[in-house]
């Protein structure tokens, strides 16, 4: 696998990615801003948390893969588009400058400067018993919590 170096703790919260699941002809693609990088059961691994009213879940779930890309800054304006429109109401990437492209067990997009192509190894709902109230108050007072999955990192695009 290629090497990858980031800044683990701002690629997600303030460069943000996109993570995508299904296949190029039944996709769907959100911006997400919570992740993590690490490494669990000796395997390299990506965490995304995605909330089940989400359209993009649908896809996670009933798919064994996906993919979380990162862009260079210029296309921030695209990933906030694809964080503020839902797939279920039309194609939201054509809103965007961002072309989308077959890559192994997924999609990734041309502009990436990384995808991570991810099998699904752990999946689980957050359980909002083991939060702090601020927490609660701040995301979770009336929509359900979002599930964590967590991915093997079986290959890395550039």
């Amino acid at each position: 696998m290629e090497p990858f170096q980031t800044d683990a703790f701002r690629v997600f919260d303030k460069q943000w990615a996109l993570v995508t699941a299904g296949s190029l002809d039944d996709y769907n693609t959100m911006t997400i801003s919570w992740g993590g990088l690490g490494t669990l059961w000796s395997r390299p691994v990506a965490t995304v948390y995605v909330k089940p009213i989400r359209y993009t879940y649908q896809f996670l779930e009933k798919n064994e893969y996906f993919t979380v890309s990162f862009f260079p800054e210029e296309y921030k304006k695209d990933l906030g588009i694809l964080g503020s429109k839902s797939g279920r109401d039309g194609d939201k990437v054509a809103l965007t400058g961002l072309t989308p492209k077959a890559v192994e067990h997924g999609v990734g997009f041309e502009q990436a400067s990384a995808t991570l192509i991810c099998k699904k190894i752990y999946w689980q709902d957050l359980n909002p018993g083991h939060m702090p109230q601020d927490v609660i108050g701040a995301y979770y007072q009336s929509e359900a919590p979002h599930r964590m999955y967590l991915g093997e990192v079986t290959g890395i695009l550039k």
